[in-house]
């Protein structure tokens, strides 16, 4: 009972700010501003650890490698304490790796709440220009290709339904592949 409410409190808390450290990561790949309400909460809940990883990856091509590297370290910190609760029965290696694929259905989850949230703003507060425009530049990316193969259905865009069950596919793949790596050892 207490691993598993262990086990919770870290998924909440390690899920949270890698879920943040990425969201800055795609936002700031997205070339979103973040003086907007998302923006400061997402700044306000990583620049601590983000901030000083700048300095180790600095120079590295490709973008802001600190956020990626930051959400990956969160991964690994959680799994770490978790595997020390069980009493270190898997190999440490195979702890890093259900790390890695944790990051990947965390970045995951985190674009299933951010489409979402794009598609109940849409609907419920149109009006709302600032906050709109943030979630659609997050997610046309991924709507984009989408909305070339679907048709509007009686003026209803469905590809947020499209990307949604698509996401929930991948996620179930990865979750399932990490429980078998967490099993085999």
């Amino acid at each position: 009972m207490l691993f598993q409410i262990l086990s919770l409190l870290l998924n909440i808390a390690g899920g949270l700010l890698t879920g943040a450290c990425l969201l800055r990561w795609y936002m700031q790949y997205q070339r979103v501003s973040f003086n907007n309400p998302l923006g400061q909460l997402v700044l306000a809940l990583t620049s601590w650890l983000v901030l000083p990883l700048r300095r180790i990856t600095k120079g590295l091509p490709g973008g802001d490698w600190a956020s990626i590297l930051g959400a990956w370290l969160v991964q690994v910190v959680q799994f770490v304490l978790l595997w020390l609760a069980a009493g270190g029965l898997s190999s440490l290696l195979s702890v890093l790796v259900v790390a890695t694929i944790g990051v990947a259905n965390i970045g995951i989850s985190t674009m299933v709440v951010v489409t979402l949230v794009h598609v109940v703003l849409s609907w419920l507060s149109p009006g709302n220009a600032v906050m709109n425009a943030v979630f659609y530049q997050l997610t046309a990316p991924l709507l984009r290709p989408l909305r070339k193969i679907i048709p509007l259905v009686g003026g209803v865009d469905l590809s947020p339904i499209v990307l949604l069950v698509g996401l929930q596919i991948i996620s179930i793949m990865l979750a399932h592949l990490q429980s078998r790596l967490l099993l085999a050892v």
